[in-house]
């Protein structure tokens, strides 16, 4: 029996009555474009599957063109691997005093590359005592001092920085490592 092997963490999905997919149908999908061990993680566009050695962008391409063509929708996929998922729930962008002081929750946007240097400083410039921002290798963490929609910093201007994001609750990353990639 296989295990997973990466995690697609799909912008967009179900948000909104139009673009509603259940567990069952990404399982389903999934399994069609021929992985194994899938386990859609939430209602929030979380898979993990197992896949062979397929190149990254291959695999992403493969399941952007099976969500359009059997969903009828355009959905960024953010691919990560098992190390890679593993490592972003373990990370500890912040002190550990200053997280568990902050009365937001922990917040990691998927980005698609690696930032450049330039926007990694752009990006830097925003973080404040109320948005402390740091970054992983393909990932920005962004701690708010509450919600995220009380914040002046804000999903979109994140994506207008980098283009498309996804973000989760490190929670959410923490809990989808436990379940399939331990």
């Amino acid at each position: 029996m296989a295990t997973a092997t990466h995690a697609a963490f799909l912008r967009g999905v179900n948000l909104g009555a139009k673009r509603k997919v259940s567990s069952a149908q990404l399982r389903s999908l999934f399994e069609e474009l021929g992985f194994e061990e899938v386990t859609p993680f939430r209602t929030s566009g979380n898979v993990a599957f197992a896949a062979g050695r397929e190149a990254e962008t291959k695999l992403i391409a493969r399941i952007e063109k099976g969500l359009r063509a059997e969903l009828g929708l355009e959905v960024t996929v953010f691919l990560r691997s098992a190390d890679e998922v593993r490592a972003l729930a373990d990370a500890e962008p912040f002190p550990a005093k200053l997280a568990s002081v902050s009365k937001g929750k922990l917040q990691v946007a998927l980005l698609e590359t690696k930032p450049s240097a330039a926007k990694r400083k752009e990006a830097l410039a925003l973080s404040s005592d109320e948005d402390r921002l740091a970054f992983g290798d393909r990932e920005l963490y962004w701690l708010p001092s509450g919600g995220t929609r009380d914040s002046a910093l804000g999903a979109k201007r994140i994506d207008d920085l980098f283009g498309a994001t996804t973000m989760r609750t490190q929670g959410t990353i923490e809990q989808l490592r436990a379940k399939c990639f331990r």
